[in-house]
């Protein structure tokens, strides 16, 4: 086998790899012995059927099976002698009038991973910011679970609703005097002042008691989910059928019982670990952010642009998808276009940090276990049907740039807990709105750490397409993603740290065994 070297320009390498043919045809020939004793054919006994009569049956099938075999051990020797670190799959490629017992001249292209130097670890610093959790957060916490067990009873004869009250009523919808699919129901309840139907509904039910009839004016908003109903005003007539009282609500030990606990002290408890593991979600996010800041700012050298266009690629799939969710996604395709510079600086810097991570960590010995692999697998198993978990662990263990991206996540996080125990870290408590701002916060060096604006919390569709519901309270706390980008709303920029930064390169995975086909398939 012959192997030429063409290009050798930064990163780009280029390669013409020739195979003689006598060396696929010894593979030929090879799997011919090997399977002639299992062929049967009439007039020939088992296992006695000749070789050139095996061949004119199974010669097309062999030759392109043993040229593909071909390939995959020239590009393996093409790594090896070369000592390449590919960073994406190379690209493979027969070239024209290739047949049969001709020699096989291979193009190959591909980029190597750059060489980085090993950074010093002297001298990082890092502020944690922290944020207690008090006794008063963990009274509205209750509150808030004694929210949604609250229960109501008949208020007394004759009284009128007000604000908190739960109503039992029967409506009929209308627009235009003519009743709408989906806006008619009976024995509802309604808690009054809840918000949860579309505004001005449950203002005017205010002051009604048991036996009122009343008409009530309404405009459906323009984000209304059934498009028949945006922006149309409607009446609904009412019935009252019944008003109903909040029973009176004691943080006590009957409370928490009725919530399968045995005293609200360890209510109490269970709310805190949850508060404070949320905002030490926060705070670990607010650590990595500062920290890659400061490696990106000490470090910059060539990536491979195919990684960064890979990269690239995912968060511009990722914003053009959000941008669809926007209140006009024509304007917001436009907004994000406009800074599709920016989004490539972005994929860049990711790349980048993900192989100052990969070395980092390579240099001082950090590594997922075989028992964590096998945990990941497990866990990845799970988006798939049960008859094809097992071959899905069975393809991740047989492909080692597969494996690695599973892995990558994890590897990173490892690479970063080591970073955190290296560093010098001082600890300033804080809110939980300035760790938010923190985390948030513009890094003014270079627009690819520009941060996305939060977008507000979905709201909830009604039970049924026309009926009046509109929304229900927002989650309380909204979560920060750190290992997967945000949802970027326009005119803001990814997070350059809201991801895995470059989990193709995060563990340098060792060469492919398996390569991609030619372009060019060899013929019979």
């Amino acid at each position: 086998m012959q192997i030429v070297e063409t290009t050798n320009e930064g990163l780009k390498r280029a390669y013409t790899v020739t195979i003689p043919a006598g060396d696929i045809a010894a593979r030929v020939e090879g799997e011919v012995k090997k399977i002639a004793p299992q062929i049967k054919m009439p007039g020939f006994r088992p296992g006695k059927v000749p070789a050139n009569l095996v061949r004119k049956m199974h010669g097309a099938q062999l030759h392109s099976e043993a040229l593909q075999t071909s390939i995959r051990d020239a590009m393996d020797k093409l790594v090896a002698d070369h000592k390449l670190r590919p960073a994406m799959q190379p690209a493979v490629a027969l070239a024209e009038g290739y047949d049969v017992g001709k020699d096989a001249e291979l193009t190959v292209e591909l980029e190597v991973l750059p060489v980085v130097e090993t950074p010093s670890l002297d001298g990082l610093k890092l502020e944690k910011l922290t944020v207690p959790v008090t006794d008063e957060q963990v009274d509205e916490a209750i509150g808030r679970i004694a929210q949604g067990q609250k229960s109501f009873t008949d208020a007394e004869e004759g009284a009128v609703a007000k604000d908190g009250d739960q109503i039992i009523i029967d409506f009929l919808g209308k627009v235009d005097g003519v009743a709408f699919e989906g806006g008619a129901a009976e024995d509802t309840p309604l808690e009054l002042g809840a918000g949860r139907f579309i505004p001005g509904f449950e203002e005017q039910l205010v002051g009604v008691k048991v036996g009122d009839e009343k008409i009530i004016t309404v405009t459906f908003p323009e984000e209304y989910p059934a498009e028949n109903l945006k922006g149309k005003e409607a009446t609904f007539d009412i019935t009252v059928k019944a008003v109903k009282v909040a029973g009176e609500f004691e943080a006590n030990d009957e409370f928490a019982k009725m919530l399968g606990l045995e005293s609200i002290e360890q209510l109490r408890g269970l709310l805190r670990g949850q508060l404070e593991q949320e905002t030490a979600g926060l705070t670990r996010t607010q650590m990595k952010r500062a920290l890659l800041d400061q490696l990106a700012a000490g470090h910059d050298f060539a990536v491979p642009p195919s990684m960064v266009e890979a990269e690239f690629e995912q968060i511009w799939q990722q914003l053009q998808q959000e941008a669809q969710g926007e209140e006009n996604p024509e304007d917001a395709l436009k907004e994000i276009e406009a800074e599709k510079d920016d989004y490539r600086k972005i994929a860049e810097r990711r790349v980048r940090l993900g192989l100052l991570l990969s070395e980092i960590g390579q240099a001082n010995g950090v590594q997922v276990s075989a028992q964590e692999m096998e945990m990941l697998i497990r866990q990845a198993q799970q988006q798939y049907r049960e008859e094809d978990r097992q071959r899905f662990a069975e393809y991740v263990r047989s492909e080692p740039l597969v494996a690695a991206q599973l892995r990558a996540p994890l590897y990173e996080d490892k690479v970063v807990d080591f970073l955190f125990d290296k560093a010098e870290v001082t600890e300033r408590e804080v809110t939980k709105e300035e760790l938010q701002a923190a985390i948030e916060a513009e890094d003014g060096a270079a627009p690819a750490a520009a941060k996305p604006a939060k977008k507000a919390a979905p709201k909830k569709k009604a039970a049924k397409e026309g009926a009046p519901a509109e929304d229900a309270p927002a989650a309380e706390a909204e979560a920060v993603a750190e290992e997967k980008p945000k949802k970027a709303a326009p005119k803001k920029k990814a997070g350059a740290e809201d991801a895995p930064v470059a989990q193709e390169a995060a563990e340098e995975a060792p060469a492919p065994k398996k390569k991609a086909a030619p372009k060019k398939k060899a013929e019979g």
